[in-house]
């Protein structure tokens, strides 16, 4: 009346068992070993990989510490161009500005120099004309035959007119 998968039966108990270790011994045999082996290495190479990456954040790191030097004293560097050029374009401004001026009283003074030459030549020229002038009266007076007077007279006329064009 009982049933028999529901009667306990010692020989069915110890075959079950026997099976039971026969198959754990196979599984670790040949399934948990590889198993452990395959899991052990992928563990392996997540942790390299894992180290892989914080070395390459280290250098990253350092690296853009590096690039931020660099671009640091680039910047430092231009701004040194930029203000030597600055000065230097300053200095040369300065340089030109006082060649010009010497320049220009260069050409001032030749100018003058040149313009007493020109009034010293004009005076000579005025004082011949003067000279050619009181001659030719000279002779005109001596030709008329003027009374003496008269001859005072014209001798004082042109010696004011000498004087006039003296002091002009």
């Amino acid at each position: 009346m009982g049933d028999a998968l529901t009667t306990p039966d010692p020989g069915l108990f110890i075959w079950t068992i026997i099976v039971f270790l026969v198959l754990v011994v196979l599984l670790a045999k040949f399934a948990w070993k590889p198993l452990l082996q395959a899991l052990e290495a992928r563990q392996l190479e997540i942790k390299k990989s894992i180290d892989d990456a914080q070395t390459a954040k280290r250098e990253l790191e350092r690296l853009q510490q590096e690039s931020t030097q660099i671009i640091r004293k680039a910047h430092s560097e231009a701004e040194s161009i930029v203000s030597k050029s600055w000065s230097d374009a300053e200095k040369l401004r300065e340089e030109m500005k006082q060649k010009a001026k010497a320049e220009a009283d260069a050409i001032v003074k030749e100018s003058q120099r040149q313009i007493e030459i020109e009034t010293g030549r004009a005076l000579r020229q005025i004082r011949s004309e003067v000279a050619d002038l009181s001659i030719a009266i000279a002779s005109k007076v001596i030709q008329r035959n003027v009374s003496r007077e008269d001859n005072d007279r014209l001798i004082q006329d042109t010696l004011k007119q000498i004087d006039s064009s003296r002091s002009n």
